[in-house]
């Protein structure tokens, strides 16, 4: 595929994970005082569109949006309330660290309302998403490949699986089962199924695409993880998808893209100084202060 599994990697989660599940409506904010009302608490609004807000955010998680979740929902945004006004009433909002979360809560959510903007009002077009799907084609193998392999620590240890094997080829799936250190394939004989060479590392792809159907490599293959044998079982031509079919995860693609180079530029055109870097407090040992040891308290008679 242009694999599917090619475009999943490429296409990354969002690079904000920016969120306000546990926000707390203001009295008289303006999104309030525009939205309808879905209850009151001692004369304070909750508006439907917070209500509506926290039900899409229960749906993306799984949760099927009912009557009863949404009162579950307002009851939850009542109790919140409450407790946050008996917390203004002892002063708990002037900390410094109710201040501190404040801030970074007020800062994630401007973050992310300047990227659902940014997106609306920056659409990827067609074009955009043709150039891109070329791209990922050019960046492919034409074909892929149906491979096992043995992986082993010392180059002696592949030498010796290379000379049982150039006596009797079909001695590789024990080989790998006894010997492979890749716990990724050893159970299966060191079958690592259908692959695009070129999400191997760069001497383990090379070395695939060089050998033959049926044929394993004579002289270790030297990788980052140690020696592989490696043993090509088939090729086929890659299966490219149409571009209708990976078109929503190549939006997504490009949009990431669109959004990284902007905040590389404000980021450069930006005067950051980092002042101090504090390094994480060491736990405390049990060797640090000794351990008084009580008497024992006399049982009490009955």
């Amino acid at each position: 595929m242009l694999s599917n599994s090619r475009l999943l990697l490429l296409c990354s989660a969002s690079l904000f994970a920016l969120s306000a599940c546990n926000f707390t409506e203001q009295s008289g904010s303006a999104s309030t005082s525009k939205s309808a009302v879905a209850a009151t608490v001692d004369g304070h609004a909750i508006s439907e569109m917070s209500v509506d807000m926290l039900s899409r955010q229960r749906a993306a998680q799984g949760q099927p949006d009912t009557a009863d979740g949404r009162k579950a929902i307002i009851e939850h945004l009542s109790m919140q309330y409450l407790i946050a006004q008996e917390a203004l009433k002892k002063g708990l909002d002037k900390t410094p660290e109710a201040q501190d979360q404040i801030e970074l809560t007020r800062q994630s959510i401007l973050a992310n309302a300047f990227v659902q903007d940014y997106l609306k009002n920056n659409p990827v077009s067609d074009d955009n998403l043709k150039a891109e799907y070329e791209k990922i084609k050019g960046q492919m193998s034409t074909n892929e490949y149906k491979a096992r392999h043995i992986l082993v620590d010392k180059e002696s240890d592949a030498k010796e699986i290379i000379a049982k094997l150039k006596k009797n080829i079909k001695a590789f799936d024990g080989l790998a089962k006894a010997q492979s250190k890749d716990p990724g394939s050893k159970g299966n004989g060191g079958d690592l199924g259908w692959f695009d060479p070129r999400g191997m590392v760069p001497e383990f792809g090379t070395a695939v695409a060089k050998l033959e159907k049926g044929k394993f490599t004579e002289e270790p293959v030297k990788s980052q993880f140690g020696y592989h044998v490696i043993l090509l079982e088939d090729t086929r031509p890659k299966q490219v998808p149409p571009l209708d079919q990976v078109k929503p995860m190549l939006q997504q693609q490009v949009q990431q893209q669109s959004l990284r180079k902007l905040f590389d530029d404000m980021k450069a055109k930006a005067k950051i100084e980092i002042v101090a870097a504090k390094a994480p407090a060491a736990a405390p040992t049990t060797e640090s202060k000794p351990v008084e040891a009580k008497p024992a308290e006399p049982a009490k008679k009955q």
